[in-house]
């Protein structure tokens, strides 16, 4: 009897688990729209090549800016992880892009070095001044931003965090013994 109701709380604790770590940061209606074949190295050689095709991308705003008809986001591209967030290594880097809000984005919100996954239409290049170089952005129609809390080091704010422990034994003679235990 006790088999069967550590079976239970091990599936539901698997359960709980697989809940509480699937955020979602491409949103339903988006992910039939998304071409996951095309990388970023593609869209850097040839924006125009992939004009209107949806695509993934992640990277740390660089600077943002108002402009007449939304707000423009410049971000230095880094590769995605499996949560689709992006690998803060700057040195993975494969580049810069621009993704453009068409509604008011207040750039005083975008903080500078702050992680975004975007979802966005690509619709060709920008050529623009970088330092005293000129420097073709590819460029991205936004659909979607997903802004990635900074990484705290030392906070003491509380916040979720699951776990879960088995332990077990045998006692000599008669007896025996196991636990399980979630934390949260």
């Amino acid at each position: 009897m006790r088999f069967a109701s550590f079976k239970v709380w091990w599936v539901a604790a698997f359960v709980l688990a697989v809940a509480c770590s699937s955020q979602r940061v491409v949103p339903e209606s988006l992910e039939p729209l998304v071409d996951r074949t095309i990388g970023f190295r593609e869209i850097l050689s040839a924006p125009e090549s992939y004009q209107g095709k949806v695509v993934v991308l992640g990277g740390v705003v660089l600077k943002a800016k108002r402009l007449k008809d939304g707000t423009q986001i410049e971000l230095l591209q880094l590769p995605l992880d499996t949560r689709e967030r992006p690998i803060l290594d700057r040195q993975q880097s494969q580049g810069r892009f621009l993704a453009i809000q068409p509604d008011f984005l207040d750039p005083a919100t975008l903080v500078e070095g702050s992680a975004m996954t975007i979802v966005g239409e690509v619709s060709g290049a920008k050529t623009d001044y970088l330092d005293d170089v000129e420097y073709r952005y590819p460029v991205v129609i936004m659909k979607h931003l997903h802004p990635w809390p900074a990484p705290s080091h030392g906070n003491t704010q509380p916040r979720p965090r699951f776990s879960i422990g088995l332990g077990g034994g045998t006692g000599v003679g008669v007896g025996g013994g196991g636990g399980f235990a979630i934390g949260f």
